[in-house]
């Protein structure tokens, strides 16, 4: 498993896909022989494998039953209903996209439809009437596996926790900050003037427009966050590692969104790093193989805050040398990130957590962070001819 994580020792050239081969590769190498070993997989891709080679190999871990049972979302929502029996959130199967109409209209609107197992947020969407929810169904396969659930309204926060022989332990949590709903339509009339707003669109795919921290909760709030992630871990028998839980504070009290079997995305566990001084990473590291906790460092800084850049489709980050070279000389700003290639040019909106580029930035006050990040996205977004298509 070719690995260019800060840290690594030696190099396995395997398949991880493959989970005979990964077995086998991995079963040579002699800490695995003698239970000094342990299989990660940081992603949602990787997650699952890594649980069934620990358990082929004999070695500590979640079982894969647990990792399943937090990637099922249906099954994951109806355990966390459980935790608040009074007030559940909204939710049923479909299995066919032509029932999408009529599940909409028994949950409500707004509400949410979402793939039963996915990861990235891909084919997500808010509907916010029935005419959304008819435009909506032809997004999916006839026959399908999806879920329709309520709405959650309220700030969003994601939840970086790590777990050793079922105890976990909240390490820190960052505020999502949601991208702006699409503008509403307009009729642009006979003589092009865009004129008043007819209609807002009636479905769209949620995406973040960044994350920032730290995030200060009152101790009642910030104790049922704790409580309804650890109560969800212990439903889905999640015993081991890392692991991240998207919640909304509702209303009614924290609700989960969905829970994962792996740190967040990497720029989200360098944001709780620069601002809470916790490394997710070599806290999942040092659980795993049985070592000393790392040492927490001080917060490098007061505020921190990750923006996520986008460009249009059509458009792309060709030629933007000078503008990559311009934000990363902005005060407070840490990482400049492409997730794309420089001279790529972009067919879609990305959607979900899939962006093209982020800023990670700090800065001693609010208002300070804001306008580094800000004008760094602001420099990024300048148009540049693109040349090829990705």
């Amino acid at each position: 498993m070719p690995s260019d994580r800060e840290g690594a020792e030696r190099r396995v050239r395997t398949d991880w896909r493959d989970h005979p081969r990964l077995v086998g590769a991995v079963a040579r190498l002699a800490e695995v022989r003698h239970g000094r070993a342990r299989v990660f997989g940081f992603g949602p891709a990787t997650a699952l494998a890594a649980a069934r080679a620990n358990e082929a190999l004999g070695l500590p871990g979640t079982p894969p039953s647990a990792v399943t049972a937090l990637m099922d979302k249906a099954a994951l929502r109806a355990r966390a209903n459980t935790l608040h029996p009074a007030r559940p959130v909204s939710f049923a199967r479909c299995g066919r996209a032509a029932l999408i109409p009529f599940l909409t209209t028994l949950i409500g609107y707004p509400c949410v439809i979402k793939p039963r197992a996915g990861s990235h947020g891909e084919g997500v969407l808010v509907v916010h009437d029935e005419a959304g929810a008819r435009a909506a169904a032809p997004h999916y396969p006839e026959v399908t596996d999806l879920l329709v659930e309520e709405f959650l309204e309220g700030p969003e926060l994601a939840v970086q926790t790590l777990s050793r022989q079922g105890r976990h332990r909240v390490l820190g949590w960052t505020r999502t900050l949601p991208a702006p709903a699409p503008a509403p339509d307009r009729d642009p009339g006979p003589d092009r003037d865009p004129g008043p707003p007819v209609h807002a669109p009636t479905a769209h795919a949620p995406t973040a427009r960044g994350h920032d921290a730290p995030v200060a909760l009152d101790p009642a709030t910030a104790e049922a966050v704790r409580a309804l992630v650890r109560g969800v871990l212990d439903l889905a028998g999640h015993r081991d590692g890392p692991s991240h839980t998207e919640v909304v504070l509702t209303a009614r009290g924290p609700r989960l969104i969905e829970t994962h079997p792996h740190p967040g995305a990497e720029e989200v566990t360098q944001l709780l790093r620069l601002a809470h001084g916790t490394d997710v990473l070599a806290h999942a590291l040092t659980a795993g193989l049985g070592l000393p906790a790392p040492v927490r460092k001080p917060p490098a800084t007061a505020h921190a805050g990750l923006r996520y850049v986008d460009f249009p489709p059509g458009g792309g980050p060709a030629g933007a040398a000078d503008a990559l070279a311009a934000a990363r000389a902005l005060p407070g700003v840490v990482r400049v990130q492409l997730q794309v290639p420089p001279d790529a040019t972009v067919r879609r909106a990305p959607t979900g957590a899939l962006h093209h580029a982020y800023v990670l930035a700090t800065g001693p006050t609010r208002p300070a962070l804001t306008r580094s990040l800000d004008r760094a996205a602001t420099l990024l977004h300048a148009p540049a001819p693109a040349r090829r298509s990705r």
